[in-house]
């Protein structure tokens, strides 16, 4: 599957915002805003490319903003109710459209094969996958032998 540089920077940066917003939350109130440069330091994004990226993704609904010295990116909705598949389609501008004509053989496995990538990233939250990400860098032990 390949998918344009924008798509993985979109990706990178919903997800960058996740971890902050599960590293960052406090006990009660909203996620503080990240700002950009921060984020496009982590995540190794062009800053002026992930400024138009994110005006993309608040446009769609998966980020909002704040103005002013203390503004900057926030989650609009909670990392369980984002999927990858989401973000993805709306970055892309994905339509369902046929890869072969019914009278190719391949059709029906391309139909399936296509079927089951989008079953997958339609069934990934952010949300879980921040989750599974934390606890499989809490297991890594750093290997210091010279």
């Amino acid at each position: 599957m390949n998918i344009s540089v924008k798509s993985e920077y979109a990706l990178k940066a919903v997800f960058d915002l996740v971890l902050q917003y599960l590293d960052h939350r406090p006990a009660s109130g909203p996620m503080a805003p990240v700002k950009i440069a921060d984020i496009a330091k982590r995540q190794k994004i062009p800053q002026k490319f992930l400024e138009l990226i994110l005006a993309g993704l608040k446009q769609s609904g998966f980020v909002d903003s704040r103005r002013g010295a203390e503004g900057g990116y926030l989650l609009a909705r909670a990392p369980d109710l984002i999927t990858v598949g989401e973000v993805l389609k709306t970055v892309e501008n994905v339509k369902s459209t046929p890869r072969a004509h019914k009278d190719d053989p391949f059709c029906e496995i391309w139909r399936r094969v296509d079927a089951s990538v989008s079953n997958v990233l339609d069934q990934t939250t952010f949300g879980e996958l921040a989750r599974s990400w934390q606890e499989k860098k809490a297991h890594y032990v750093p290997n210091w032998d010279i």
